[in-house]
């Protein structure tokens, strides 16, 4: 019964894998080709950790995770035709 008291008493909050990825997913719009690649793929990959942080009692951030993530790879894809218009 004081478990139950205990995890009433606390407020949940969001995981720090959740945050990074979102900061990565933005951040890799405004760089280049290769930057913007590598910060996409950054961004998926914490945002599959967050989602998995966020399945613990207490902790936010699963929907922030799966937006970061579906960021991320819309940034892969907006990396490959900056890509591409830096070739031609």
């Amino acid at each position: 019964m004081s478990l139950l008291w205990e995890m009433e008493g606390r407020k949940a909050h969001f995981s720090i894998p959740s945050l990074i990825a979102l900061v990565c997913a933005f951040i890799s719009f405004n760089s280049g080709a290769f930057a913007g690649f590598l910060l996409a793929m950054a961004a998926i990959v914490f945002g599959v950790i967050g989602v998995l942080v966020s399945l613990a009692p207490g902790i936010r951030g699963g929907f922030v995770s799966v937006v970061s993530m579906a960021a991320g790879f819309l940034g892969i894809l907006v990396a490959g035709i900056k890509a591409v218009q830096w070739l031609f």
